[in-house]
């Protein structure tokens, strides 16, 4: 039995990706957590025919623990969304204390279950959630995540465009760093099956898959942000409840803290010392198994780029664990 829980399940992500999860034979049990519409949300999708069983829960009556109740797996969709002009960072205020007040009913009700982050920008709020976690004594850097699936997604559906392959899902590019601008690298000397980017389209592809979403804003003309294609990935990267179920040997690109995980410090000596870095994650039954070197073999490029995603990276990061010191950790 897997029991997945929604946290922000009413919103743009949340219910789509609540849809896809309903649908899954790897879900028994679905527990859908918002501050408005979650009940009618679960009623919904509790017609469609699937076997898992669905329940809807607000803030009262002790809402947030009696949705995480004996969680597996819980997901962080919740949040506000970027508008135009909005960066991910402008969002980190407004969504910093979503999640470490989420992330603190996490911690007194479900603490070992996997913890899958969405809510922008996870360059600072999966650091958040480990300095909140870390304060209730139940942080395990093997079962915490920032889902950067998208970026990959993204990666791979504008790689395809340029290379004239018509279906996305047979190129698989590496993207490594963070989920917000220039700390997304994608590996294009990673790619499986190897592709030749043209010098003249390089730089403007690797703008495309780190600023794709800005696209999304911009045609959403302030209606709001990347949610279907976020939900898409979110549900991908929940081949992580194989793992669950006792699977080995899955391989997904996630953003971790590398000191917590095997063979995080070779990952980490090679990106500066940055300790929080998404990178290939072997997953198992127990949470992260083992972070995978991607690095050796990369082009001049390519470091250039982890350059800047590392000093990046490393603000938003601090910005996320000063935010639990200056508000604390809500115990």
């Amino acid at each position: 039995m897997v029991k997945a829980v929604v946290l922000g399940a009413a919103g743009g992500i949340g219910q789509p990706l609540s849809l896809l999860l309903k649908n899954s034979p790897l879900i028994d049990e679905l527990s859908l957590y918002d501050v408005v519409n979650s009940p009618g949300v679960a009623a919904d999708l509790s017609h469609i025919n699937t076997p898992a069983t669905v329940t809807g829960y607000l803030p009262k009556d002790d809402g947030l623990a009696k949705a995480l109740e004996g969680a597996d797996v819980v997901v962080i969709p919740a949040g506000l969304p970027r508008k135009p002009g909005m960066t991910r960072d402008d969002l980190f205020q407004k969504n910093a204390g979503i999640v470490r007040d989420l992330i603190v009913g996490i911690a007194k009700t479900c603490p070992k279950a996997f913890i899958l982050i969405i809510s922008n920008p996870v360059n600072s709020t999966v650091p958040i959630a480990a300095e909140v976690l870390k304060a209730h004594g139940v942080f395990d850097a093997t079962k915490l995540f920032g889902v950067t699936t998208l970026d990959v997604v993204r990666a791979s559906t504008f790689t395809a465009s340029v290379v004239g392959e018509k279906d996305p899902r047979k190129i698989a590019v590496p993207v490594v760093g963070g989920h917000s601008g220039e700390t997304i690298v994608p590996l294009f000397s990673q790619a499986s099956p190897k592709v030749e980017i043209p010098e003249d389209k390089y730089a403007d592809l690797v703008k495309r898959i780190q600023f794709g979403g800005d696209e999304v804003v911009k045609a959403k003309d302030g209606a709001g942000s990347a949610t279907l294609s976020m939900a898409f990935a979110g549900f991908r990267y929940l081949t992580i409840v194989h793992a669950v179920r006792g699977e080995k040997g899955i391989v997904e690109p996630t953003f971790v803290y590398l000191p917590g995980v095997a063979g995080g410090e070779e990952v980490q000596k090679a990106v500066g010392g940055v300790e929080f870095f998404a990178v290939p994650v072997e997953l198992g039954p127990n949470g992260a198994a083992k972070a995978t070197n991607p690095f050796g073999g990369v082009t001049e490029k390519e470091k250039e780029l982890l350059a800047i995603a590392q000093k990046g990276l490393q603000t938003n990061i601090n910005a996320g664990v000063e935010f639990v010191k200056q508000s604390g950790p809500k115990l």
